[in-house]
């Protein structure tokens, strides 16, 4: 097992606190039976984000389809909202210990927190880029 650099190991510290304080902090107005079901449809709008920018293949998309899966997910309510925090907080994390693309990770996660927070999509939309998304 290799040793972890420091921004690897950062990132992953950052990740760890990130679920321990959503854990503790999950929103005192929410009925608990609902957060489950809320997380899961959360992971399944960023699952859907995904693959429309798979299937998009539009150069540029990247942090609209960021921001529009955060977005969805956060407006199912605080089970959304966390699940949509945990996967980019993972996805960040394996893109920086994997090496590939960390270049633009810091944008990528203002996206997501963009698109968490309430924020319209549609201020990272690529011009045209097909209706259908």
């Amino acid at each position: 097992m290799t040793e972890l650099s420091k921004p690897e190991s950062s990132a992953i510290m950052k990740l760890i606190l990130a679920v321990l304080v959503v854990v503790l902090v999950v929103d005192a107005q929410a009925q608990w039976y609902n957060f489950p079901g809320q997380a899961i449809g959360g992971a399944k709008d960023m699952w859907r984000a995904y693959e429309d920018l798979q299937e998009s293949n539009w150069i540029g998309a990247d942090k609209y389809f960021h921001s529009r899966g955060n977005y969805e997910a956060a407006k199912r309510g605080p089970g959304g909202k966390w699940a949509a925090e945990i996967i980019s907080e993972a996805r960040e994390a394996l893109q920086i210990l994997s090496n590939s693309g960390n270049s633009d990770t810091e944008a990528d996660q203002e996206a997501n927190r963009w698109g968490r927070g309430g924020g319209n999509p549609n201020h990272y939309r690529p011009k045209g880029l097909p209706d259908k998304y």
